[in-house]
């Protein structure tokens, strides 16, 4: 079962689409909401607790189905800055670009979530 949303779904297409008209002028909150929403939404599209992806200070969820992780470091990460992560779920970028500048990090053979990314298929630009 996915988690909970915690983000209202309306609203975090909302602060996605302004992120993607705006980037450089985006405030703050607007960003963690967007960034918030797309966490939520990648957990629910992938349920499951093999893959911890992060995007600090905003967020972190569990997701792809295989080992449920439950003490220490978990051994499959994907960790990135908001604005990766938003340029990834959105299109602008592709996750050979991302980890190849280094601004995408990933760790564990379930890590690679290329296949899932980007997510404006589903969302809706």
């Amino acid at each position: 079962m996915p988690p909970r949303r915690r983000t209202d779904p309306r609203l975090g297409r909302d602060a996605l689409r302004h992120w993607h008209a705006d980037p450089e002028g985006t405030d703050r909150a607007t960003r963690a909401a967007a960034v918030r929403f797309t966490l939520e939404e990648l957990a629910e599209r992938a349920p499951g607790n093999s893959v911890e992806v992060r995007v600090p200070p905003y967020g972190v969820v569990q997701c792809v189905e295989g080992p449920r992780h439950t003490r220490g470091t978990p051994p499959n990460v994907v960790e990135s800055d908001g604005e990766t992560w938003l340029a990834l779920v959105w299109g602008s970028t592709t996750w050979a670009e991302a980890l190849a500048t280094g601004s995408l990090r990933v760790s564990g053979t379930r890590a690679d979530l290329s296949g899932l990314l980007p997510l404006t298929r589903e969302v809706g630009p």
